[in-house]
């Protein structure tokens, strides 16, 4: 997950570089990291090498991929620059947009065995370069979740506040990575640094500040209002309010099915549900379905309907409330 810089020499056949069997003897340690990888072709000798000096660093920098894609989205999406006020902070955190290697990284040498076929490849670290290189990239993050978490009470209570201390967190877990590396490094993290948890706890106690009032139009016995009333406060929002900002408006349509060669009774529903911002007038997350059950009876087909509706919704609905909620980033 991080960025890598290439600055390679041509291979060459004149003799066995020292570094190739003695890498310490070349790039001492005092001042550097480094690490040789070897193959058939030059390109994978690079990347060999690159993987051994990542492996220095073992487990310690790794960070959850879900977490990385969020972050790199945001940076290429332009989401991230909002949240910078410094030009040079901005510049720094562009550079993450790549993290596939180790930043800081440079190939800087390659040597080919032609008597073997096999290239030889030395991917470097300067200890200096890539201490204020990390340290730099950590004060921007640290900048960007300070703007990130600093809002209004009316600002914080509602799904962009929810959005912002979320992505705070995800900007929080990348950090931690590179705190990580500091350490190895034997440098002092930046201070302020925290881990992702505590802003998704703030981000939870959010949704329970955030009342979502559901209204539903030929509901039978409130059950289609129930269910998607439980999926909210599954995820820690509260139902209920007039006044509450969050609407979800539910449309229910209920039309008899014949088929003449069937004694059974057939009830389709149709159902049309959007969560809107009765502020901005928004629809933030529509969901449409429909369904057919069938029965001896036409009460006992629509009772069969209502169930499967109530299965779709704490299912389907569960599931793409819960992917908008993870996707949602803040607006600046």
């Amino acid at each position: 997950m991080l960025l890598f810089f290439s600055c390679a020499s041509s291979p060459g056949n004149s003799g066995k570089p020292a570094w190739v069997d003695s890498v310490d003897s070349v790039y001492s340690r005092s001042q550097f990291i480094a690490a040789v990888g070897h193959a058939t072709d030059r390109e994978m000798a690079e990347r060999n090498a690159i993987a051994n000096l990542a492996a220095f660093f073992g487990q310690s920098i790794q960070a959850d991929q879900i977490i990385v894609n969020t972050y790199l989205e945001a940076v290429r999406d332009g989401i991230t620059i909002g949240w910078v006020d410094n030009i040079a902070m901005q510049n720094t955190i562009r550079t993450s947009v790549s993290m596939d290697n180790l930043i800081g990284a440079e190939i800087k040498d390659v040597w080919q065995d032609t008597r073997h076929n096999i290239f030889y490849a030395v991917a470097v670290m300067e200890r200096a370069k890539t201490i204020r290189l990390y340290t730099d990239m950590i004060l921007a993050n640290l900048e960007m979740i300070r703007n990130l978490t600093t809002m209004s009470q009316a600002e914080r209570n509602s799904l962009e506040g929810f959005s912002r201390f979320q992505f705070a967190a995800t900007v929080a877990d990348i950090n931690i990575t590179y705190a990580n590396l500091l350490n190895m490094l034997g440098a002092r993290t930046p201070a302020g640094v925290r881990r992702g948890d505590e802003y998704r706890l703030e981000a939870r106690n959010i949704t329970r500040a955030i009342p979502v009032n559901i209204v539903v139009n030929n509901d039978r016995a409130g059950r289609i209002q129930d269910a998607f009333a439980k999926t909210f406060t599954d995820f820690g929002f509260r139902s209920g309010g007039s006044n509450s900002r969050y609407a979800l408006r539910v449309n229910v349509w209920l039309s008899p099915v014949d088929f003449p060669d069937n004694p059974h009774r057939f009830i389709l529903m149709e159902l049309s549900a959007n969560l809107t911002d009765t502020v901005t007038r928004e629809v933030l997350l529509p969901f449409t379905f429909n369904i057919r059950e069938g029965h001896p009876t036409v009460a006992g087909a629509e009772n069969r309907v209502f169930v499967s509706a109530e299965q779709k919704i704490e299912k389907e609905y569960k599931d793409i409330l819960s992917t908008y909620l993870s996707q949602l980033l803040p607006k600046r």
